[in-house]
């Protein structure tokens, strides 16, 4: 690994100097380490960058790490990772992802992940993007999910975009089974004249089948975001998504959650909110020593957590 790599991944992963458990460091299109265990086999596709990663049944307490770093520009790194997590397995997936350019070069990642889990196998996979350098070129990170949930499957997904990213277009896909569980927790930060695209698309196929899909985000300088959200209940099923927005300086926000429900016992809700930090919240702030500047980091702060 170089520096960049290894300061990147301090901040996008739980990278202390190493990884506990099985891992693969992806660096400028290439393996920078690689480790499997007992339970966990990674390995290399042979038709397309990437890996398949095979999680046995019964898999307990492990954590895979995936991450991913571009160093430079001039790089466009595309790779596809497979997810096969055993029934009954409970384990955490960690693949954050940076991106770095000190040139005029544009330096890209577009990761396409496919999660399929067996009966009653349950995934907290965390994310978290960034973008550094100094340089003038586009930092972009073009994250793809695709879920596949079994019955009394679960996953968790709590992903962040920190800050730096001058365009992202995330786009997540989703059918569940019986009782399966699908949880989004998305936090966008963007600046400048940065642009982020959030698109969910959930199928709940399965009776008693669940989707929670909750989007907060700020939008500062003369950045643009756009939320786009729909959930289909096919049957007996619940689902709720939730895009929460800030507003600062001519920062710009579009929200377009959908519902299609096609069965008369499918409950599904969905909600919106884009605006400006309230007055209010900066007086209170204030009386209690905080400069103006320093109360709406603080808020921001809190409403990002």
């Amino acid at each position: 690994m170089n520096k960049i790599t290894e300061t990147l991944l301090r901040i996008v992963s739980e990278f202390d100097g190493d990884f506990k458990g099985a891992f693969n460091i992806r660096e400028d299109g290439m393996c920078a380490g690689r480790q499997s265990t007992e339970h966990v086999r990674i390995e290399s596709k042979t038709d397309k960058p990437g890996l398949e990663i095979h999680i046995k049944p019964g898999t307990k307490g492990e954590t895979i790490s995936i991450p991913a770093c571009v160093t430079r520009g001039n790089v466009d790194d595309l790779v596809y990772n497979d997810f096969y997590v055993g029934e009954g397995a409970d384990v955490t997936i960690v693949a954050g992802c940076g991106v770095h350019t000190d040139s005029d070069d544009e330096a890209r990642h577009n990761g396409i992940h496919r999660f399929v889990l067996e009966k009653g196998a349950h995934v907290l996979y965390t994310e978290k993007h960034i973008g550094t350098g100094s340089g003038t070129g586009a930092r972009r990170i073009d994250p793809v999910t695709e879920v596949e949930l079994a019955e009394d499957a679960s996953l968790e997904m709590d992903t962040v975009q920190i800050k730096g990213v001058d365009s992202t277009i995330r786009k997540t896909t989703g059918t569940l089974a019986a009782r399966a569980k699908l949880v989004v927790r998305e936090r966008i930060m963007t600046d400048g004249y940065e642009k982020a695209e959030t698109d969910f698309e959930v199928t709940l196929a399965g009776e008693d089948s669940g989707a929670d899909l909750i989007s907060r985000s700020v939008a500062r300088g003369n950045s643009h975001q756009m939320f786009r959200s729909v959930i289909k209940g096919e049957t007996r099923c619940t689902g709720h998504s939730e895009c929460d927005a800030i507003l600062a300086d001519n920062g710009t926000v579009s929200a377009a959650p959908a519902l299609e429900a096609s069965h008369v016992d499918a409950q599904l809700i969905h909600e919106a909110a884009i605006g400006k930090i309230a007055g209010e919240q900066i007086l209170k702030l204030r009386t209690l020593g905080l400069t103006e500047a320093e109360a709406e980091e603080k808020i921001i702060s809190g409403f990002l957590k």
